[in-house]
């Protein structure tokens, strides 16, 4: 038996030879991969940025860019053969790694849609439902994703696919970004991921700039009356009839939006709280582990270090921005009809991020007067524009899917 030759080999097929000798196989992007990885597990876990996700999605990054991990294999969804006849599961379940058998549920849409039956279990549409014109502030707060998917083609020269991919971050809905750009733009799904919420994470920071830029002090100290009570049957009816109404407008987005209202249905109609609870906790957990570590798996060196990513990370906020813009404008216009019964900030939580979004709205009008409580005023556009943000990405399915 040859001990040093086998000795020799181990050493070869080593993940230190790759990374730190063998710079033919890109080590030095590998390190640079496990750096950033390694960055974004530091702002998860000591600054608290979307940790749920932010973590998973981290160590997923770190264990792909880790030499012969054998992990994740990008070969079997992203090449010439995946492209022209679609994905081979059967050929995943073959030769694929351990991430690359959990990556099914990402590009089969099966995690994100898991993920708003949660959401919608943890939704209360109530605030919305008392005031209904809060959905026009959900609806003008999607105003930077269409900003961004035009800049991303005419400016950087995106196709429309990735485009559509890119401008869905100005929704602030992590799940429907992945939930799109697994089908459009599969390439770019690490990078769209790990853009979308780190911006979610940074709203106390983003909005309160935007939000006293475009308010007068005077339209910040607007007190708004309490919204009515809603009935129970009411907040029954309207998942369903939303379900209704929306699939069959645009029937792509059954899966994301059906779920999202599945979800709420178990919340309210008081019959089966043993799977609402289900949903809000044990589902919710799992499918966020699952998912975290799949999406961060994508973000590859060859996928992520590139100009491209720069890009998607700049119109990412851009997205952002003109979403939370187009939110309090609207709010502004609905103000001066109101006669001043509506503070226009509250049209900032328009963006998808329940209930992060509304949080800082009601923290600002609290920064101009104490006994300001916009919180459930902020959570009516809030929930608004989870709908709004699925919509839209039914919308973009319909168009390049």
């Amino acid at each position: 038996m040859d001990i040093l030759g086998s000795l020799v080999g181990l050493w070869d097929e080593s993940g230190f030879y790759n990374l730190f000798i063998n710079f033919t196989t890109s080590g030095w992007q590998n390190i640079v991969m496990i750096i950033v990885a390694c960055l974004l597990l530091f702002l998860g876990i000591a600054k608290r940025f979307e940790p749920l996700l932010l973590v998973g999605i981290a160590f997923g990054m770190l264990l792909t860019n880790l030499p012969n991990s054998g992990v994740y294999t990008p070969e079997l969804w992203i090449s010439e053969a995946a492209t022209a006849n679609g994905v081979d599961y059967g050929e995943v379940l073959r030769h694929g790694g351990l991430i690359d058998i959990l990556y099914i549920g990402v590009k089969t849409g099966v995690y994100p849609s898991l993920i708003f039956i949660g959401v919608g279990a943890m939704t209360d549409f109530g605030p919305m439902l008392a005031r209904p014109s809060s959905l026009l502030l959900g609806a003008a707060a999607q105003l930077g994703i269409y900003i961004a998917f035009i800049g991303a083609i005419t400016l950087c020269g995106f196709d429309a696919k990735v485009a559509a991919s890119i401008g869905i971050i100005g929704g602030a809905d992590g799940p429907t970004a992945i939930w799109l750009t697994k089908t459009l733009a599969p390439e770019y799904l690490g990078s769209i991921a790990i853009a979308a919420y780190s911006y979610m994470a940074l709203i106390p920071l983003i909005q309160p700039p935007i939000i006293r830029l475009l308010t007068t002090k005077k339209e910040r100290l607007v007190r708004m009356d309490n919204p009515k009570q809603v009935s129970k049957a009411t907040k029954i009816i309207f998942p369903i009839v939303v379900t209704i109404f929306v699939v069959l407008l645009l029937p792509s987005v059954a899966g994301l939006l059906g779920c999202l209202m599945f979800g709420n249905l178990l919340k309210e109609c008081g019959v089966t709280d043993r799977l609402s609870d289900t949903a809000q906790n044990a589902l919710m957990n799992i499918v966020t582990l699952f998912l975290g570590i799949s999406v961060g798996a994508t973000a590859t060196a060859a996928n992520f270090l590139k100009l491209e990513t720069l890009m998607i990370v700049a119109l990412g906020l851009v997205a952002f921005c003109c979403s939370t813009a187009g939110g309090v404008l609207f709010g502004k216009l609905m103000c001066k009809i109101s006669k001043g019964k509506i503070n226009p900030m509250i049209g900032a939580a328009g963006v998808s991020a329940v209930p992060m979004a509304a949080r800082v709205v009601h923290n600002e009008g609290r920064r101009y007067d104490l006994d300001n409580h916009l919180l459930m005023h902020a959570m009516a556009p809030n929930v608004a524009g989870v709908i709004g943000s699925a919509v839209a990405a039914g919308l973009f399915m319909s168009l390049f899917g």
